[in-house]
């Protein structure tokens, strides 16, 4: 059968491929503590499973209009404009069946074949692939690691930008590496996004998935809200990861585009589940106890990382993942290839991660090897006993 040429452009996000080799391993009986996969396994705040409830109930199950349900676009208007001291119009809200649908229709509307566009890597593979399958260019920009983390290399952003340069895609508060911009950072990138006239997709997935310090937004700079689209998503605050639930707020005219795509692709997002998201958004309470669990999560994790001869992690203000540095452990153990590093290490002790290769093809220069641990999906004992097994086989 001969298929679409593009879909060899068509790539994947790639933890999922983790999954399944620890789900074959755990199949064979062996104990797998699951850092591979940014899922959440809390609780969906009670508040918001009531109201999913009481919609189904009430007949909520047929079509809606395709840009979302005026309660929802209205309530979301209200929120990100209010935490990001913006005013934003419901007409801008346009919702999504999550917050990744954003990436895609977002590159759809600004970007035509050939043109190129920015994209962090390491990072969310999925931007890579979707400016690839649409025929774009993706143009990759690296971060520099620091004692406090990682930080974009603004010299190289700044030498990739051509005169076909159409976007960037701003990803602070990162997965994989957890990176958050400082505020001369952040103003760097807005600098360079009006002096180049480019269009911004800001991914703020993570916005209030923080545990100290305040979020701030690159729309919310003088000159960017008329070029930045947010990508917001209820996945991470309200452990909805499964609901597929969040939406674009973006400038008028990008905004009408994203609606009559979704019009196109899948004519609404689930009725009852944005009643759902309305509720929240009402009565968010039910986000702090995530946010405290994840917290005392992220806490075990860096002190056991840390802990493990070779591994080296800063602690970050926000998001649930941590990207240590495991060169020294890889050689302590005689590894030079990630793959196979990570490998061994699930069969000797369960502990199953993300490697830096499943986000990026590596850049020229990179002679440090990375690994990515979410702890979004696995209780603080599980994490000390996981970390403490793999220490015991680092340092054996």
């Amino acid at each position: 059968m001969a298929l679409a040429q593009r879909l060899e452009r068509l790539g994947t996000e790639t933890a999922f491929a983790v999954s399944a080799a620890a789900a074959a391993w755990g199949a064979h009986g062996h104990t797998i503590y699951p850092f591979h996969l940014g899922d959440i396994d809390l609780p969906t705040p009670g508040n918001i499973v009531e109201a999913m409830n009481a919609a189904i109930a009430d007949g909520k199950t047929g079509y809606c209009p395709g840009a979302g349900i005026p309660q929802l676009r209205e309530a979301l208007a209200d929120d990100i404009g209010g935490r990001r001291g913006m005013t934003i119009a419901p007409s801008q809200i346009v919702v999504q069946p999550g917050g990744k649908p954003v990436i895609g229709k977002w590159i759809q509307t600004i970007m035509n074949p050939g043109d190129e566009v920015l994209y962090p890597n390491p990072g969310y593979p999925i931007y890579e692939s979707q400016i690839e399958y649409h025929g774009g260019v993706a143009t990759s920009y690296r971060y520099i690691p620091t004692d406090s983390g990682f930080a974009i290399d603004l010299d190289q952003v700044r030498s990739l930008i051509t005169p076909r340069t159409r976007a960037i895609i701003y990803n602070n508060l990162q997965n994989p590496i957890s990176a958050e911009s400082t505020p001369e950072e952040m103003a760097a990138i807005a600098e360079l996004a009006q002096q180049h006239d480019l269009q911004v997709l800001a991914d703020e997935a993570y916005f209030e998935m923080r545990y100290s310090g305040t979020s701030s937004s690159i729309a919310s700079i003088d000159g960017m809200a008329e070029r930045t689209t947010i990508l917001y998503t209820f996945s991470k605050k309200f452990a909805m990861t499964g609901w597929r639930l969040g939406c674009a707020a973006a400038p008028q005219e990008i905004a009408d585009v994203l609606s009559k795509l979704n019009t196109n692709d899948e004519s609404c997002t689930t009725h009852f589940v944005q009643w759902a998201g309305v509720a929240g958004l009402h009565d968010d309470s039910g986000a702090a106890p995530i946010r405290e669990e994840l917290q005392r999560r992220r806490d075990a994790a860096h002190e056991a990382l840390n802990a493990i001869a070779g591994f080296s992690v800063a602690k970050p203000n926000a998001t649930f993942y941590l990207f240590p540095d495991v060169t020294d452990a890889m050689a302590r153990k005689g590894y030079s290839d990630l793959p196979t590093f990570a490998r061994a290490a699930l069969e000797a002790t369960g502990v199953s991660f993300c490697t830096r290769l499943h986000f990026g093809r590596p850049q020229p220069g990179e002679d440090r090897f990375y690994a990515r641990f979410a702890y979004s999906g696995i209780s603080a004992p599980a994490i000390r006993d996981g970390l403490g097994k793999l220490k015991t086989w680092i340092e054996a």
